[in-house]
């Protein structure tokens, strides 16, 4: 990892927090007394997330059978485990300090690695749903804060994507002396998540030769990696769709266990979901 980065990322005083509602969320989830009641309080404080988590509980995603009015209603619902997740996925759409053609772009292709990210966990059985969510939400987290800290430059990264017809980790490598995935991993760890997630995204596209050695962090990584090629396999976030992308013999389904058949089917699934749900997630 680039140490100049990790001391600038580590001591900036200017990147964005976390919005402090998911901070407020996450810290009472993990309190042995915590309450419905105490949550709701928590989440109404931010008007805007409250909003998109009672548009989300209504969705038939999270099965819902009646129209669900309050938030205690819906963190019933959701669960202590979903309403983490979707607190933060909330949050996270408000990091962005402008939302054109660029920031939509990203912002769908987060939103679809993290539906992928829970239906690859859902069928590989190897990290809790929850948590393949949030994978896939960061994987590219770092995209966001560069293009956040200096749009112009960020912009001129994508404009060599398109024009050019090069890889995004070429234009980046062009015009960055670090990465998305460097930058987001950091982030990540300066928010105080899990390092295993700080690690996944790190090495998201990296997978065949990330010096992991940790199992549950090569699982995780797997399903980041696995969430990502699923979304590119679409065109989710991205301008055309990779016709020709190969799952079944990417290493990262395999060492999750999915064969052609099972590896086509998820991916049927997550695009199913995909498109019944994207207004829920991406629109406010």
């Amino acid at each position: 990892m680039n140490k100049e980065l990790e001391t600038l990322i580590m001591s900036a005083v200017d990147l964005p927090t976390i919005p402090v509602v998911a901070t407020k969320v996450i810290e009472l989830i993990e309190q042995e007394d915590v309450t419905i009641e105490k949550l709701a309080t928590a989440v109404s404080s931010d008007p805007a997330v409250a909003a998109r988590i009672l548009k989300l509980s209504n969705s038939a995603y999270y099965g819902c059978q009646r129209q669900i009015n309050t938030l205690s209603a819906a963190i019933m619902l959701l669960g202590f485990k979903t309403l983490k997740s979707l607190v933060i996925a909330a949050s996270l759409k408000q990091l962005n300090r402008r939302f054109g053609l660029t920031e939509k772009m990203l912002w769908e292709h987060s939103v679809g690695a993290a539906l992928a990210g829970r239906v690859i966990a859902t069928q590989g059985r190897f990290i809790n749903e929850e948590t393949g969510f949030l994978v896939g939400l960061f994987h590219d987290l770092g995209k966001t804060i560069m293009s956040n800290r200096n749009p112009q430059k960020f912009q001129g990264v994508m404009m060599r994507c398109y024009n050019e017809g090069i890889p995004f980790a070429e234009a980046e490598r062009s015009v960055y002396p670090y990465s998305h995935a460097e930058v987001g991993a950091l982030v990540i760890r300066k928010w105080n998540f899990p390092e295993s997630l700080s690690t996944a995204i790190m090495y998201h596209h990296q997978f065949g030769s990330a010096p992991i050695t940790d199992q549950y962090d090569l699982f995780l990584t797997a399903t980041a990696s696995l969430a990502n090629k699923f979304c590119k396999k679409l065109g989710i976030g991205d301008r055309d769709a990779d016709d020709d992308l190969n799952l079944t013999n990417a290493p990262e389904a395999m060492l999750l266990g999915f064969t052609s058949d099972t590896a086509e089917k998820a991916l049927a699934t997550f695009q199913e979901t995909f498109e019944e749900n994207k207004s829920f997630f991406l629109n406010d």
